[in-house]
């Protein structure tokens, strides 16, 4: 596998598949290096959610927003067919700190271009009647900004429009180590020689922006599951994305039975499943009685303030990072794609990068 490229990307997620894309697109010369297969790491462990508004994170709910619009532009593609079903997002407050929490962030979101309100606990609960009668609420917070997709589709559709702008991707083709300085990236399958090199690498990301002389704060990978239940009754109403914002608690349906997400397993995973299980039952009573089994794995980064970190270090040979996106990688892949091009290419990205490049503030 000798020979020279002049940019190598460094996984087959959805984020360095969508600079792979952009990058191509642009006219660059890009090879794609995946460990596995396209979309087998944080990728397939997604809710299948794309939406715009993170709370208390105005940098990954504007580059969520600008992704959307990207999303929604995808069926303009020819061949493409990106599906995109409106469901909205509510979240449940039940302690008042959360309600000043979001008043508080309520104009930097609204700057963000993100589409969110606060609503009574009766439109709370006119939508999602699922939430139980004694479950205390103060209020809610609704974008109508959130949508049902479909992460493998997203994939496959920027695989193709990547191969078909030129780009070359590679899978099953695991980096050993990078040698920044000398543009020189090391496989199994022998090195490769870059302009360029992208580490778009998800939870894998930590040691080879440290090869690269990177000091990124990134965690060690976290290991992410979902869970869903048996069919639900008949007659189960269509909900929101539901968050119950006291406990982590998301919940919303897929195929009939309903998909949940409550932070990260841990250690002891008999546990955490019965702790999801106890809320499940307290937050939404008819659900009580089904069974809860696993749905999807997977291992994802995380930064310390889970924002992306998206950055340059110019060269030749220059380096580039978009990791850390802890969990919000699908809704901000677009952007990311647009911003690291612009950023090789030495353009105006029309976003201010400073706040997602690594920075004393942001590692201290």
């Amino acid at each position: 596998m000798n020979g020279g490229s002049r940019v190598v990307v460094v996984g087959g997620g959805v984020i360095g598949l969508s600079i792979a894309y952009h990058l191509a697109e642009a006219g660059v010369d890009v090879t794609l290096l995946e460990r596995g297969t396209l979309g087998s790491g944080a990728s397939r462990a997604t809710a299948d959610v794309v939406r715009s508004y993170f709370a208390g994170n105005p940098v990954s709910s504007a580059l969520a927003v600008r992704s959307l619009q990207a999303y929604q532009a995808f069926p303009d593609r020819p061949g493409t067919d990106l599906p995109l079903r409106q469901v909205g997002y509510l979240i449940l407050f039940t302690e008042p700190e959360q309600l000043s929490a979001f008043q508080a962030d309520l104009p930097a979101q609204h700057a963000a271009g993100v589409d969110v309100r606060l609503i009574t606990v009766e439109e709370a609960r006119e939508l999602n009647p699922l939430v139980g009668d004694d479950t205390p609420l103060l209020a809610a917070a609704y974008s109508p900004q959130a949508y049902i997709s479909d992460t493998t589709a997203i994939v496959t559709a920027y695989a193709q429009a990547a191969e078909k702008a030129g780009a070359v991707l590679r899978t099953g083709c695991p980096v050993t180590g990078i040698d920044a300085q000398a543009g020189r990236i090391r496989t199994a399958s022998g090195e490769i020689g870059a302009d360029a090199i992208i580490c778009a690498a998800g939870a894998w990301s930590a040691s080879l922006v440290r090869c690269a002389g990177v000091d990124l704060p990134l965690t060690e990978p976290i290991e992410q599951e979902l869970l869903t239940t048996d069919p639900l009754p008949p007659g189960t109403p269509d909900v929101p994305v539901t968050l119950h914002a006291a406990t982590g608690l998301l919940i919303r349906v897929r195929d009939g039975r309903m998909l949940i997400g409550m932070g990260y397993p841990g250690a002891d995973r008999e546990a955490w499943r019965r702790d999801v299980a106890g809320r499940v039952a307290e937050v939404y009573p008819s659900l009580a009685e089904l069974a809860l089994h696993t749905a999807v794995t997977g291992l994802r980064d995380a930064s310390p303030d889970r924002t992306a970190f998206i950055g340059h270090q110019p060269g030749p040979p220059a380096f580039l990072y978009a990791t850390g996106f802890s969990g919000h990688g699908l809704c901000n892949a677009p952007a990311a794609g647009e911003l690291v091009r612009d950023l090789y290419l030495d353009q105006d990205p029309g976003f201010d990068v400073t706040a997602l490049a690594v920075s004393p503030r942001r590692t201290g």
